[in-house]
């Protein structure tokens, strides 16, 4: 059964305050041409009146409850007829859940956005995500951008090895449907399914070499099939992927397949699957790819090892039939029970899913349709403020959030 929908308060506007807005404006009509006129332009008026509006309703909106969505389901696995040949694969109380937290690209960035553009529409720019303010680098010292300061693109990153200590620096540029990652730190991930590689397998906890093996090579077969099929990523079924879950997750697979040919808001299959609406959208360039795959024993029993895939994917979308270009960001984190075959019973070449769980940057929050529904920047200059928390959604440096709910992403 779904988890009600909890409701906490909604946090306050993060407003600039009145005195930084009236700087803002000094400055930027410093830069306007002698010629220019001194008049506000109609756009500026209907703007300003629209800021108006949009403060009245933070203002009403303040002190009320946020919402937040349900999306933790337990899934308890059946245990078929004389399927024990050991102590159990899951115990009574195991459990498989899904997970999704969803980050809209509105929200705190709508106010300052309308302002800018109505002022100073070069501004505007810089204040898009990832926009042309600010430059930033790694620990390396090489530009977040992947481009240096010729318009060449720089070497990607090294292999993530471990958990990063800080989110990556900000980047230059926007993205185009011919260069869709410029302005973001995908632009020196790797692509594809070859981003996700395997430590090398050996024993643990009893588990043997060859079964850690057969379990990370599944575990990537599902994460390409689930986040970088063609198919899929246009709306398409999972087949691959379902197909590589134990068929003794009963129960589980059955929910994994509703969601996908029934969605509704509380089974969503984009919990698990990355869909895109093919009418709306178009996916453009590769899919950037970035995170690591680790083994450790299950401290619950012996024979038993737990493989934790984190990894975050990076697709840039444009609208269908226009050239205005965004991205989506995907972070999932898989874990995947491995273990002895002489003790524990499995299927053959499919997966056990412990957990599942994931966060997805810019999407519109809509619930129950089955689709990742990006936002583009003109999308802001008539969308209403998103309440929840705003998060970073390229900072690997965290673990994934845990709770259902939609928030705000600081860029794209």
């Amino acid at each position: 059964m779904a988890e009600k929908p909890s409701e906490e308060p909604r946090p306050e506007s993060a407003a600039p305050p009145d005195d930084a807005w009236e700087q803002f404006l000094r400055d930027s009509e410093a830069g306007v041409p002698a010629s220019a006129p001194k008049e506000p332009s109609a756009r500026a008026r209907m703007v300003t009146e629209r800021l108006r509006a949009l403060d009245e309703a933070q203002a009403a909106a303040a002190g009320r409850k946020g919402r937040r969505f349900g999306r933790s389901r337990p899934v308890a696995p059946a245990r078929p007829e004389g399927w024990r040949t050991g102590p159990a694969w899951r115990e009574t109380d195991g459990r498989a859940s899904r997970r999704r937290t969803v980050w809209s690209v509105v929200g705190v960035l709508t106010a300052a956005a309308l302002a800018v553009v109505a002022v100073n529409p070069s501004a505007a720019l810089s204040w898009l995500p990832g926009g042309l303010g600010g430059g930033g680098a790694d620990a390396s010292g090489a530009s977040a951008s992947g481009v240096d300061a010729s318009g060449v693109e720089t070497s990607p990153l090294a292999p993530e090895t471990a958990r990063p200590t800080a989110a990556p620096g900000e980047a230059e540029g926007i993205p185009t449907r011919e260069r869709p990652f410029t302005g973001s730190p995908a632009a020196r991930w790797e692509a594809g399914a070859d981003a996700i590689r395997l430590p090398r397998a050996k024993a643990v906890n009893g588990v043997p070499a060859a079964r850690i093996e057969e379990a990370l090579r599944g575990t990537k077969e599902f994460l390409a099939a689930a986040n970088l099929d063609p198919a899929v990523l246009k709306g398409g079924e999972p087949v691959k992927a379902l197909a590589l879950v134990d068929p003794l997750e009963a129960d589980y697979l059955a929910d994994l397949r509703a969601a996908v040919r029934r969605p509704t808001e509380d089974n969503d299959p984009v919990s698990a699957f990355t869909r895109f609406d093919p009418e709306e959208v178009d996916l453009v360039g590769d899919v950037r790819v970035r995170g690591r795959m680790t083994v450790a024993p299950d401290t619950a029993a012996e024979g038993r090892a737990l493989i934790t895939a984190d990894y975050t994917f990076v697709y840039g979308v444009a609208r269908v039939g226009g050239d205005e270009t965004t991205r989506v960001i995907v972070r999932r984190v898989l874990q995947v029970d491995a273990a002895d075959p002489s003790r524990y019973q499995g299927t053959e070449g499919r997966l056990w899913i412990r957990d599942l769980a994931s966060e997805i940057g810019n999407d519109d929050c809509r619930e129950g349709d089955g689709l990742i529904n990006p936002s583009f920047f003109s999308d802001l200059l008539s969308a209403s403020p998103q309440a929840g928390e705003t998060r970073d959604p390229y900072d690997r440096s965290t673990s994934v959030s845990r709770e259902d709910e939609c928030g705000v992403v600081s860029r794209t």
